[in-house]
């Protein structure tokens, strides 16, 4: 069960695959505070692919690696938001998860609820509630979120950045593209125009 496929959808910083790789293999992302553990399997991911959801992300409370709101997913928001879907074994995963949920990696979180209902929440904080999205070569589709969504927080220009690059690194998109996506999202919205955003994407 250790090493089953499954997929984890990225949609904030992860999407941008030199900040993901510190998850798995350890290490600090250029512009963050934070350094990562990395998995008990520091593989790289088996595949990837440019995937969206249903629904959208927003920006709220306050990233200690960031500064500033931090991207979360809500399915019930209008539109689709923009992803990448990484394949890990589900013990990587579990890791990946432990490092977001700020615990230590090594639980081999139990993910039947959320595989065979769609949600499952593992606790109380912000990235502690599993979500299926769907399913991929057989194999299931699995993003984490805040339980509930919480009020908007503008984000930082360093994440706002990472995310930009993420995005055109994993979809193609155009600088403006990019910045007209993240421009629209709560929390981003009215605190950040589309041409502030493509500034900061060079």
């Amino acid at each position: 069960m250790d090493d089953e496929p499954l997929w984890y959808v990225a949609y904030g910083s992860n999407l941008h695959r030199e900040r993901f790789r510190c998850y798995l293999s350890g290490g600090r992302p250029r512009g963050g505070a934070r350094h990562y553990t990395g998995c008990r399997d520091p593989r790289p991911a088996g595949a990837e692919h440019p995937v969206t959801m249903p629904g959208g992300i927003y920006f709220a409370l306050t990233s200690l690696t960031w500064g500033g709101g931090m991207a979360f997913y809500d399915p019930a928001l209008p539109g689709r938001a923009a992803a990448r879907a990484y394949l890990l074994t589900r013990r990587q995963f579990c890791d990946v998860l432990s490092q977001e949920m700020r615990r230590d990696i090594g639980a081999d979180h139990d993910l039947s609820e959320a595989i065979a209902h769609g949600r499952q929440r593992l606790g109380p904080g912000r990235y502690e509630t599993v979500l299926k999205v769907g399913e991929r070569a057989g194999h299931p589709m699995l993003t984490f979120t805040a339980p509930a969504p919480h009020p908007p927080n503008a984000p930082t220009a360093p994440y706002l950045t990472m995310l930009g690059h993420g995005l055109r690194e994993a979809h193609g998109w155009s600088a403006e593209r990019a910045a007209s996506y993240l421009a629209r999202r709560p929390g981003a919205r009215g605190h950040w125009t589309p041409r502030d955003i493509c500034d900061l994407l060079g």
